[in-house]
C-alpha cells in the first residue's frame, strides 16, 4: 500500500498525522508513506527525524482580512495544486490522507483531480477553513468529537477521535522523583502550550504564591521564552517551575488535576487517561476553536472551564482545590471523561482506510 499523508504548521496537526503514518506502518510494514509540508514550518524537521519521506511545498495560508497578500497566497496555492499533482502521479498513492493545516489543501484537491480516494482527519469540535475546503472532495472525514459527526449527519464523516490519545494510553507513567516531585503528594499540571503563554504567564507569576506551602504540589510549565521571568520570585519548595517538559504524556498519567489550554490533541489525552482538568481556552486561535472544543467536554460535566479574562484573584486556587478535596466531584469528572474516550483511535482510522482501498498485501 502506497500511502500520502499532509499535514502542517502546528503540532495539532503534525503529531495526529505521524499517529496515523506509525499505525499504518505497525499494521503494514511494507507501506510506502509520503509525507508533504511546507518548506518552511515545524513539520520539515520533525517528519525526517520520524523516519518518513518528506516533500515541502511552498505555500502560505490566506488572511481573513482584504490583504494585498491574499494575491500571492492564492497564486501558490495554484502553483501547489500543479506540483502536488506531479508528485501524485510520480508516486501513485493509493490513498491521500490530509490531517489538516493549509498545506493539506492542495494536495487533497489535487488527489481528488486525478481520481485518487481521499480521507481528511479533522481534531477540532468544528471545522477549520483547509479542512471545510478539503471535506468536499475527501471520501471519508474522521472526526475526534462525537458532536461534530452528529452535526454533520452524513455517512462519510466518521467519529475516531484523535490518534494521540491511542499513543496516550501506550506511553509509561513517569517516575516523578526524575521531575523532582513526590510520588506520595497530589500533583497540579498547569501547561499552557509547549511555548507557554505571555498573558497566563504575566498573571501566574503573583497567583502561584497563594500555592506556597500547600500540601500537594504544582508543577507549573513556563515554556521555553519565559522561564528566566520566574527566576527572581521566590516560591515554596512545593512549587517547581520548569521551562519544558518532555513527554508530558507520562506525566499527565500522575496528575491528580490539570490546568491547560484547549487544544484537540490534549483534549485527546486528558479524554483517554481521564485526567480531571481545568481548561483555559486560548482566545487566540481561528474561530475561536479551542473555547468551543472545551465546551464540548464542560456541557457534558467532563472538565472546568476557566476564560483567560477571568483568570483573577483566587479563582484558580478554589478550582483546583474542589477537584482535589471533592472526591465525588472529582470522580464525576473522571466518570463524565470515558464517555469521550477512544482508546484504539489510530487502529480505527486504519481499518476505515482499508475499507477504502481494499487491503494492500497487509502483514
Amino acid at each position: 500500500m502506497k500511502i500520502i499523508i499532509s499535514a502542517g504548521g502546528t503540532g495539532g496537526h503534525i503529531y495526529p498525522a505521524l499517529a496515523i503514518a506509525n499505525k499504518i506502518k505497525e499494521k503494514n510494514k511494507d507501506a510506502e508513506i509520503l509525507y508533504i509540508g511546507t518548506t518552511n514550518r515545524m513539520e520539515k524537521d520533525i517528519v525526517p527525524k520520524a523516519g518518513f519521506k518528506f516533500i515541502g511545498i511552498k505555500i502560505e495560508g490566506l488572511k481573513r482580512s482584504l490583504n494585498p497578500k491574499n494575491i500571492k497566497s492564492a497564486f501558490l496555492f495554484i502553483t501547489a495544486i500543479s506540483k502536488c499533482k506531479r508528485i501524485i502521479k510520480k508516486f501513485k498513492p493509493d490513498v491521500v490522507i490530509g490531517v489538516g493545516g493549509y498545506v493539506s489543501a492542495p494536495v487533497v484537491y489535487a488527489a481528488h483531480k486525478l481520481g485518487v480516494k481521499c480521507c481528511i482527519h479533522e481534531q477540532n469540535s468544528s471545522f477549520g477553513i483547509t479542512n471545510k475546503f478539503a471535506s468536499k472532495y475527501a471520501d471519508k472525514v474522521f472526526v475526534s468529537f462525537k458532536s461534530l459527526e452528529e452535526k454533520m449527519n452524513d455517512k462519510k464523516y466518521i467519529y475516531t477521535g484523535n490518534p494521540c490519545s491511542e499513543n496516550a494510553i501506550k506511553t509509561e507513567a513517569a517516575n516523578k522523583t526524575k521531575f523532582g516531585l513526590l510520588e506520595s503528594k497530589k500533583l497540579v499540571l498547569i501547561v499552557m502550550g509547549s511555548l507557554g503563554s505571555k498573558t497566563i504567564n504575566d498573571k501566574m507569576k503573583n497567583m502561584l504564591t497563594l500555592f506556597n506551602n500547600k500540601e500537594y504540589e504544582v508543577m507549573f510549565v513556563t515554556g521555553k521564552n519565559y522561564y528566566d521571568e520566574y527566576k527572581k520570585t521566590k516560591y515554596t519548595k512545593n512549587i517547581k517551575i520548569v521551562p519544558y517538559i518532555d513527554n508530558m504524556v507520562s506525566l499527565l498519567k500522575k496528575t491528580d488535576c490539570l490546568v491547560s489550554r484547549a487544544g484537540a490533541s490534549t483534549l485527546s489525552e486528558i479524554s483517554s487517561l481521564n485526567v480531571p482538568s481545568i481548561l483555559i481556552p486560548s482566545p487566540y486561535v481561528t474561530e475561536n476553536h479551542q473555547y468551543k472544543n472545551a465546551m464540548d467536554l464542560v456541557s457534558r460535566d467532563a472538565a472546568l472551564i476557566l476564560e483567560e479574562k477571568d483568570l483573577e484573584g483566587d479563582v484558580l486556587l478554589r478550582m483546583v482545590e474542589k477537584i482535589l478535596n471533592d472526591d465525588l466531584y472529582k470522580n464525576k469528572l473522571k466518570r463524565n471523561l470515558k464517555s469521550f474516550e477512544v482508546k484504539n483511535s489510530a487502529t480505527m482510522i486504519y481499518e476505515e482506510i482499508i475499507k477504502l482501498v481494499g487491503d494492500k498485501d497487509e502483514k
